[in-house]
Protein backbone atom coordinates (compact mmCIF):
# COMPACT_ATOMS: atom_id res chain seq x y z
CA UNK A 1 0.00 0.00 0.00
CA UNK A 2 2.86 2.29 0.64
CA UNK A 3 4.37 1.77 -3.15
CA UNK A 4 1.07 2.82 -4.41
CA UNK A 5 0.56 5.82 -2.27
CA UNK A 6 3.97 6.99 -3.14
CA UNK A 7 2.94 6.64 -7.28
CA UNK A 8 -0.14 8.59 -6.46
CA UNK A 9 1.13 11.38 -4.55
CA UNK A 10 3.82 11.51 -7.41
CA UNK A 11 0.91 11.78 -10.11
CA UNK A 12 -0.80 14.32 -8.13
CA UNK A 13 2.53 16.51 -7.72
CA UNK A 14 2.89 16.05 -11.40
CA UNK A 15 -0.88 17.08 -12.49
CA UNK A 16 -0.59 19.93 -10.06
CA UNK A 17 2.59 21.74 -11.42
CA UNK A 18 1.47 21.32 -15.00
CA UNK A 19 -1.92 22.97 -14.35
CA UNK A 20 0.12 25.51 -12.19
CA UNK A 21 2.30 26.09 -15.18
CA UNK A 22 -0.98 26.05 -17.36
CA UNK A 23 -2.13 29.04 -14.77
CA UNK A 24 0.92 30.85 -14.98
CA UNK A 25 0.59 31.31 -18.90
CA UNK A 26 -2.46 32.16 -18.86
CA UNK A 27 -1.52 34.59 -16.44
CA UNK A 28 0.78 36.07 -18.94
CA UNK A 29 -0.67 35.66 -22.13
CA UNK A 30 -4.55 35.66 -21.51
CA UNK A 31 -4.39 33.12 -24.28
CA UNK A 32 -6.93 29.77 -23.41
CA UNK A 33 -7.71 29.32 -26.94
CA UNK A 34 -3.37 28.89 -27.41
CA UNK A 35 -3.72 26.82 -24.13
CA UNK A 36 -6.01 24.17 -25.49
CA UNK A 37 -4.48 24.06 -28.83
CA UNK A 38 -1.02 22.99 -27.60
CA UNK A 39 -2.73 20.82 -24.68
CA UNK A 40 -4.92 18.81 -27.43
CA UNK A 41 -1.80 18.84 -29.73
CA UNK A 42 0.65 16.93 -26.63
CA UNK A 43 -2.23 14.61 -25.65
CA UNK A 44 -2.66 13.77 -29.58
CA UNK A 45 1.35 12.91 -29.83
CA UNK A 46 1.39 11.03 -26.24
CA UNK A 47 -0.17 7.72 -26.83
CA UNK A 48 2.50 7.44 -30.10
CA UNK A 49 5.46 8.76 -27.66
CA UNK A 50 4.29 5.79 -24.90
CA UNK A 51 4.56 3.58 -27.81
CA UNK A 52 8.17 3.86 -28.93
CA UNK A 53 9.77 5.07 -25.58
CA UNK A 54 8.04 2.08 -23.60
CA UNK A 55 7.19 -0.55 -26.53
CA UNK A 56 9.74 -0.16 -28.68
CA UNK A 57 12.89 0.97 -27.51
CA UNK A 58 12.60 -0.49 -23.78
CA UNK A 59 12.30 -3.41 -25.56
CA UNK A 60 15.54 -3.21 -28.17
CA UNK A 61 17.30 -2.25 -24.68
CA UNK A 62 16.04 -5.25 -22.38
CA UNK A 63 16.97 -7.26 -25.30
CA UNK A 64 20.79 -6.06 -25.94
CA UNK A 65 20.80 -6.28 -22.00
CA UNK A 66 19.58 -9.75 -21.81
CA UNK A 67 21.72 -11.25 -24.78
CA UNK A 68 24.88 -9.52 -22.98
CA UNK A 69 24.12 -11.29 -19.59
CA UNK A 70 23.68 -14.52 -22.06
CA UNK A 71 26.84 -13.99 -23.21
CA UNK A 72 28.14 -13.85 -19.78
CA UNK A 73 26.62 -16.71 -18.89
CA UNK A 74 28.43 -18.67 -21.33
CA UNK A 75 31.59 -18.11 -19.87
CA UNK A 76 29.63 -20.02 -16.77
CA UNK A 77 28.57 -22.43 -18.89
CA UNK A 78 31.80 -23.27 -20.66
CA UNK A 79 33.49 -23.24 -17.38
CA UNK A 80 31.24 -25.85 -16.30
CA UNK A 81 31.94 -28.17 -19.09
CA UNK A 82 35.57 -27.79 -18.15
CA UNK A 83 34.88 -28.91 -14.45
CA UNK A 84 32.04 -31.38 -14.25
CA UNK A 85 30.02 -31.61 -17.78
CA UNK A 86 32.41 -32.99 -20.09
CA UNK A 87 33.85 -35.42 -17.13
CA UNK A 88 30.19 -37.00 -16.36
CA UNK A 89 29.11 -37.25 -20.17
CA UNK A 90 32.38 -39.66 -19.99
CA UNK A 91 31.34 -41.32 -16.61
CA UNK A 92 27.52 -41.66 -17.84
CA UNK A 93 27.90 -42.68 -20.90
CA UNK A 94 29.12 -46.36 -20.12
CA UNK A 95 25.74 -47.28 -19.01
CA UNK A 96 23.87 -46.49 -22.05
CA UNK A 97 23.99 -49.52 -24.80
CA UNK A 98 24.67 -48.66 -27.93
CA UNK A 99 27.37 -46.22 -27.55
CA UNK A 100 28.29 -46.24 -31.60
CA UNK A 101 24.75 -44.86 -32.15
CA UNK A 102 25.52 -42.27 -29.21
CA UNK A 103 28.78 -41.46 -31.14
CA UNK A 104 26.94 -41.32 -34.46
CA UNK A 105 24.45 -39.02 -33.71
CA UNK A 106 26.46 -36.48 -31.28
CA UNK A 107 29.70 -36.70 -33.46
CA UNK A 108 29.90 -32.87 -33.68
CA UNK A 109 31.28 -31.68 -36.89
CA UNK A 110 32.70 -28.43 -38.36
CA UNK A 111 29.96 -28.54 -41.08
CA UNK A 112 27.18 -29.23 -38.84
CA UNK A 113 24.10 -26.71 -39.56
CA UNK A 114 21.83 -25.14 -36.70
CA UNK A 115 19.37 -28.24 -38.50
CA UNK A 116 22.31 -30.75 -37.08
CA UNK A 117 22.05 -29.39 -34.19
CA UNK A 118 18.41 -29.44 -33.49
CA UNK A 119 18.50 -32.89 -34.43
CA UNK A 120 21.37 -34.17 -32.38
CA UNK A 121 19.43 -32.30 -29.46
CA UNK A 122 15.84 -34.38 -30.30
CA UNK A 123 17.79 -37.87 -30.67
CA UNK A 124 19.05 -37.13 -26.95
CA UNK A 125 15.83 -36.11 -25.17
CA UNK A 126 14.12 -38.97 -27.29
CA UNK A 127 16.33 -42.13 -25.75
CA UNK A 128 14.03 -43.69 -23.20
CA UNK A 129 15.76 -46.16 -22.00
CA UNK A 130 17.42 -46.17 -18.81
CA UNK A 131 21.49 -46.79 -17.93
CA UNK A 132 22.91 -49.51 -16.36
CA UNK A 133 25.43 -49.28 -14.23
CA UNK A 134 27.31 -51.81 -11.37
CA UNK A 135 28.72 -51.17 -8.19
CA UNK A 136 32.14 -50.24 -9.09
CA UNK A 137 30.74 -47.64 -11.77
CA UNK A 138 28.09 -46.26 -8.82
CA UNK A 139 31.02 -45.77 -6.65
CA UNK A 140 33.21 -43.96 -9.30
CA UNK A 141 30.19 -41.60 -10.37
CA UNK A 142 29.79 -40.94 -6.33
CA UNK A 143 33.13 -40.02 -5.83
CA UNK A 144 33.35 -37.85 -8.92
CA UNK A 145 30.29 -35.63 -8.46
CA UNK A 146 30.63 -35.79 -4.34
CA UNK A 147 34.18 -34.00 -5.75
CA UNK A 148 32.65 -31.47 -7.32
CA UNK A 149 30.14 -30.51 -4.97
CA UNK A 150 31.69 -27.09 -4.04
CA UNK A 151 31.78 -25.96 -7.28
CA UNK A 152 28.11 -26.96 -7.99
CA UNK A 153 27.07 -24.73 -4.97
CA UNK A 154 29.17 -21.83 -5.92
CA UNK A 155 27.34 -22.14 -9.48
CA UNK A 156 24.18 -22.26 -7.81
CA UNK A 157 24.94 -19.37 -5.63
CA UNK A 158 25.14 -17.18 -8.83
CA UNK A 159 21.90 -15.23 -9.45
CA UNK A 160 22.68 -14.35 -13.22
CA UNK A 161 21.48 -17.76 -13.67
CA UNK A 162 18.46 -17.16 -12.91
CA UNK A 163 17.86 -15.64 -16.48
CA UNK A 164 19.29 -19.23 -18.15
CA UNK A 165 15.85 -21.75 -17.11
CA UNK A 166 17.34 -24.71 -18.19
CA UNK A 167 21.16 -24.97 -16.92
CA UNK A 168 19.45 -23.92 -13.67
CA UNK A 169 17.74 -26.93 -14.30
CA UNK A 170 20.10 -29.21 -15.03
CA UNK A 171 22.57 -27.59 -12.20
CA UNK A 172 19.45 -28.97 -9.64
CA UNK A 173 19.18 -32.62 -11.18
CA UNK A 174 22.78 -32.91 -10.98
CA UNK A 175 22.92 -31.62 -7.42
CA UNK A 176 19.91 -33.97 -6.60
CA UNK A 177 21.45 -36.98 -8.09
CA UNK A 178 25.10 -36.29 -5.35
CA UNK A 179 22.69 -35.95 -3.03
CA UNK A 180 21.32 -39.09 -3.70
CA UNK A 181 24.21 -41.00 -4.32
CA UNK A 182 26.01 -39.43 -1.46
CA UNK A 183 23.46 -40.37 0.97
CA UNK A 184 24.02 -44.03 0.52
CA UNK A 185 26.88 -45.95 1.74
CA UNK A 186 27.33 -49.01 -0.45
CA UNK A 187 25.80 -49.77 -3.53
CA UNK A 188 26.33 -53.42 -3.27
CA UNK A 189 23.22 -54.90 -1.35
CA UNK A 190 20.98 -52.26 -2.78
CA UNK A 191 17.15 -53.67 -3.77
CA UNK A 192 16.30 -53.18 -7.83
CA UNK A 193 13.83 -51.16 -6.92
CA UNK A 194 16.21 -48.03 -5.32
CA UNK A 195 18.67 -48.93 -8.40
CA UNK A 196 16.05 -47.72 -11.00
CA UNK A 197 15.14 -44.86 -8.93
CA UNK A 198 19.32 -44.08 -9.31
CA UNK A 199 19.14 -44.82 -13.12
CA UNK A 200 15.86 -43.12 -13.37
CA UNK A 201 18.12 -39.75 -11.70
CA UNK A 202 21.01 -40.26 -13.95
CA UNK A 203 19.11 -40.73 -16.82
CA UNK A 204 17.20 -37.25 -16.07
CA UNK A 205 21.06 -35.96 -16.06
CA UNK A 206 22.27 -37.19 -18.74
CA UNK A 207 19.26 -35.82 -21.02
CA UNK A 208 19.46 -32.29 -19.70
CA UNK A 209 23.01 -32.54 -19.69
CA UNK A 210 23.32 -33.39 -23.17
CA UNK A 211 21.00 -31.20 -24.30
CA UNK A 212 22.66 -28.19 -22.55
CA UNK A 213 26.00 -29.30 -24.16
CA UNK A 214 24.62 -29.28 -27.72
CA UNK A 215 23.39 -25.78 -26.94
CA UNK A 216 26.47 -24.68 -25.87
CA UNK A 217 28.82 -26.13 -28.46
CA UNK A 218 26.23 -24.28 -31.14
CA UNK A 219 26.91 -21.05 -29.24
CA UNK A 220 30.76 -21.71 -29.56
CA UNK A 221 30.37 -22.08 -33.19
CA UNK A 222 28.77 -19.19 -33.99
CA UNK A 223 31.05 -16.95 -31.84
CA UNK A 224 33.76 -18.96 -30.78
CA UNK A 225 35.42 -20.79 -33.39
CA UNK A 226 38.67 -21.49 -31.56
CA UNK A 227 37.03 -22.81 -28.73
CA UNK A 228 34.69 -24.91 -30.77
CA UNK A 229 37.55 -26.38 -32.73
CA UNK A 230 38.86 -27.58 -29.45
CA UNK A 231 35.44 -28.70 -28.16
CA UNK A 232 35.05 -31.00 -31.17
CA UNK A 233 38.52 -32.26 -30.99
CA UNK A 234 37.68 -33.63 -27.13
CA UNK A 235 34.23 -34.70 -27.59
CA UNK A 236 33.26 -36.30 -24.86
CA UNK A 237 30.30 -38.44 -27.37
CA UNK A 238 33.41 -40.31 -29.47
CA UNK A 239 35.09 -43.30 -28.40
CA UNK A 240 38.73 -41.88 -29.07
CA UNK A 241 40.04 -38.49 -28.50
CA UNK A 242 43.02 -36.70 -29.51
CA UNK A 243 44.03 -33.02 -29.05
CA UNK A 244 45.97 -32.80 -31.46
CA UNK A 245 45.79 -31.36 -34.78
CA UNK A 246 46.09 -33.32 -37.26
Amino acid sequence: MRKYHTVLMLALGFLGASALLYYVHFLIFHDEHHIFIFMLHELAFLPLEVFLVVIVIERLLSRREKQSMLNKLNMVIGAFFSEVGTPLIRNLLPGYEGREEISCELAVDPSWSHGDFIKARSCSSLRREHPHYNVEDMDKLKTFLVGKRSFLLRLLENPNLLEHDTFTDMLWATFHLTEELEARSSFSELPQSDLDHLFNDVHRVYQVLVAEWVDYVEHLKANYPYLFSLVVRINPFKEEVSVIVT
